[in-house]
């Protein structure tokens, strides 16, 4: 199906000398079905389609988790973030990655690459976390989940909404809206990068997050979407599109497109409260349905992969050990991803993962193959009746099938048992509001996109 050019078996300095760049963008809260290579008609994003079209569209790939921190520290670890106790999402609390946990700049920083960070952070507002002490060299962004998109003249903001740059505090002055700020540093770092080295970069845009702050240009160009926070959502994602197009252009003058595996993804699905779409998939941020972790998932490398789709189950997980194959490093034991490489170039056939997991706190499930087991736990601790969907014959989740299917119940339900054997406790819980929101987003007879929105 894709080819993968013949680069391993090169000799070693060849193989150094070809190490490409690594960049990984990544969107917050964006809806499965609000790009144009998902299939959306009211937002156009030809710079995103772009690199769709340059790369590998997987249409099954997933995060580990559906609310932005706990998914995010998978992503840059590479490990289950369970393992480490980051199983709820951060909130106010000061807490976040443990420091002796190695991240993906401390992993590409061991192999020679130039590691920089821009845009949303949220992995903890401790010293000790900050993306400058796990690993990173430069980092211009926010250490919260997000903020106002335009300057705050009138007050300072919060130390986990101000915007820095390598330690220093950037003046709200210095910028005009949030998402071009990141785009523009993202741009300067790929221009005074160290020529000697690879890059990787983690560009984490705040777009499409809340608050709904749009450009007013670009809330302009989308006067024919009525329904105003759909508007507004549309304007934050085109901001998004072109800074990725920028991105994109600096790649090209410094003529590293070739030689850079550029991925793209969202943290988590659409977010019920920023006007987004998840399309076929049923559920949104926060839930265990489809549409709550099964993101929008593009890879993108010209010199090793050929454009195409593929349709096996991936993670997030995944994008470090890939990265680090491609380095030509050697990949740490306690990863739980795997190297899509060999798989996306079609040397290898099987599936790349037997089952997926997921949990936080309150809710658990797991996935093999197209079934998907679901399970609550209540108030009271007791368990609520297990849910079970096939994909293959109900991409919706609607029909559980767990009173008829009794053996895979008990499977699946061992398997999630297995997996959660090997983690450790959670260092902090999300208030009951959001665990009984979780348990709400669960019900069997919550359906359709209105009841949804309803549940935050």
């Amino acid at each position: 199906m894709l080819l993968l050019a013949a680069c391993t078996g090169l000799p070693k300095e060849r193989r150094s000398a070809s190490r490409p760049h690594v960049i990984w963008i990544v969107a917050d809260d964006l809806g499965y079905a609000d790009l144009g290579f998902t299939g959306c008609v009211d937002i156009p994003t030809p710079n995103l389609d772009r690199l769709a079209a340059s790369g590998v569209v997987c249409t099954d790939g997933h995060v580990t988790a559906s609310v932005c921190a706990p998914s995010r520290a998978g992503l840059i670890t590479g490990r289950h973030q369970q393992r480490f106790g980051f199983e709820c999402n951060l909130g106010s609390n000061k807490d976040g990655l443990l420091p002796e946990v190695p991240t993906a700049a401390g992993l590409l920083g061991a192999a020679g690459y130039e590691c920089v960070a821009v845009g949303k952070w949220h992995l903890g507002y401790l010293e000790e976390n900050h993306p400058l002490a796990v690993g990173f060299e430069h980092f211009t962004g926010l250490r919260g989940g997000s903020r106002s998109y335009f300057p705050k003249l009138e007050k300072r903001p919060s130390k986990a909404q101000r915007i820095e740059r390598d330690g220093v505090e950037v003046a709200e002055s210095e910028f005009e809206y949030v998402t071009d700020l990141f785009t523009e540093e993202a741009c300067r770092l790929v221009r005074e990068r160290d020529p000697e080295r690879p890059l990787f970069m983690y560009l984490s845009y705040t777009a499409p997050h809340g608050p709904m702050h749009a450009r007013a240009d670009l809330f302009e160009r989308f006067s024919g979407i009525e329904v105003e926070k759909r508007r507004k959502y549309a304007a934050m994602v085109s901001a998004m599109d072109e800074g990725v197009g920028r991105l994109l252009e600096a790649l090209d003058a410094e003529g590293m497109t070739e030689d850079t595996m550029v991925v793209f993804l969202s943290d988590n699905g659409g977010a019920t409260n920023n006007g987004s779409d998840n399309g076929a998939w049923r559920g949104m941020k926060g839930s265990k349905w489809e549409g709550g972790q099964r993101v929008p998932f593009v890879i993108s490398w010209p010199r090793v992969l050929e454009a195409g789709r593929y349709d096996e189950m991936i993670s997030s997980l995944d994008l470090l050990p890939t990265a680090l194959g491609a380095a030509g490093a050697k990949l740490p034991a306690e990863l739980d991803g795997v190297d899509l490489a060999p798989f996306l170039a079609g040397r290898r056939s099987e599936p790349p993962h037997e089952a997926l997991y997921w949990r936080r706190f309150v809710a658990g499930a797991v996935r093999e193959g197209d079934w998907k087991f679901l399970r609550i736990r209540e108030v009271n601790d007791t368990l609520r009746s297990p849910i079970l969907v096939n994909l293959a014959e109900d991409p919706g989740e609607i029909v559980n099938r767990a009173g008829e299917e009794p053996a895979m119940v008990a499977r699946l339900s061992g398997l999630l048992e297995a997996w959660e054997s090997q983690l450790s406790e959670p260092r902090w819980q999300e208030a009951e509001v959001w665990q009984n929101n979780q348990r709400k987003k669960h019900e069997m007879d919550l359906l359709g996109r209105d009841a949804e929105r309803k549940v935050p």
